[in-house]
């Protein structure tokens, strides 16, 4: 059983379960698990780990257009250091810092692997859903896509330094929350624009057109791609860029666009069923853990 056979178990006995966060009387909850053999290639510094697990989970509050309030982690490994210790927890307070808010905590375990689990709490009054894109709606996404693909390139490569520079994303939550009262239906792109428009157009009973063309690839993913297919792939498969994927009705586009504090890009519309790049059916693949 794959991750996503095993989330639709999840969603079999948990009615509440399938966006990024669960919400309850106004508070958004969720929790990542990030591993070192999956999350963090050779070359991660302790630093850019706590930046980017406690990211992670601050991106899906961002993805509910939550205001950010709290974050926690779960420090796991073989051995405790003192200065790995002390940088982990300079990325989680760091990271925290650039959305306005803090960290408090969490719990240390001995594990044969180094592992971080994370949960990150935020408030709203008015989530914003997967379920509400409707045709006729314009797809849009946050920022530039394919930074962490092009980020693993260069760990394998030996440019760690710039690697973990790209690995540092800073989550979306205000522009999450500026877009919140514009956008009909939104997530984070933590597995891929396709599979995060796969996701919404489940989740909403629609369809999803995009247009390559129009996909703000990262600069990084030129620079590291060997062809054009695999900066496409980089761009639209292989998640783990914490970018927003959205959906706003046209007449509040202009809007939505000059409230975001992060460039907010169309790249298609809402359609009555199908998930099409180019006019071809787009294949549902995305990063799985």
């Amino acid at each position: 059983m794959d991750e996503r056979a095993a989330l639709s178990v999840v969603g079999n006995v948990v009615s509440a379960a399938g966006d990024d966060c669960a919400v309850i009387d106004g508070l958004v909850a969720t929790t990542d698990m990030l591993h070192e053999t999956t999350d963090f290639p050779d070359g991660t510094t302790r630093y850019t780990a706590g930046w980017r697990a406690v990211g992670a989970s601050l991106s899906d509050v961002a993805a509910m257009g939550a205001e950010a309030t709290a974050a926690l982690a779960i420090y796991a490994s073989p051995s405790f250091e003192t200065a790995e210790i002390e940088a982990f927890l300079d990325g989680c307070l760091d990271v925290c810092a650039a959305v306005d808010a803090e960290y408090v905590g969490g719990d240390l375990d001995g594990h044969e692997e180094f592992t971080v689990s994370t949960t990150a709490l935020g408030r709203t009054d008015a989530p914003v859903y997967r379920s509400g894109a409707a045709p006729g709606d314009v797809i849009c996404v946050t920022g530039t896509l394919g930074r962490s693909g092009a980020a693993v390139r260069l760990f394998e490569g030996g440019e760690t330094e710039r690697a973990n520079e790209l690995f540092r994303f800073e989550p979306r939550v205000a522009t999450g929350r500026s877009i919140a009262p514009y956008a009909s239906s939104m997530m984070d792109s933590s597995d891929g624009m396709a599979r995060s428009l796969h996701q919404l157009a489940e989740a909403s009973d629609c369809g999803m057109s995009v247009s390559y063309a129009d996909v703000p690839v990262d600069d990084a993913v030129e620079a590291v791609a060997a062809d054009p297919s695999e900066e496409r792939e980089l761009a639209i498969h292989f998640g783990e860029d914490f970018e927003l994927v959205c959906t706003v009705p046209e007449e509040s586009l202009a809007e939505a666009a000059d409230a975001s504090p992060a460039a907010l890009t169309p790249v298609g519309s809402v359609t009555d069923g199908g998930v099409r790049m180019d006019g071809e059916s787009l294949s549902d693949r995305g990063f799985t853990h």
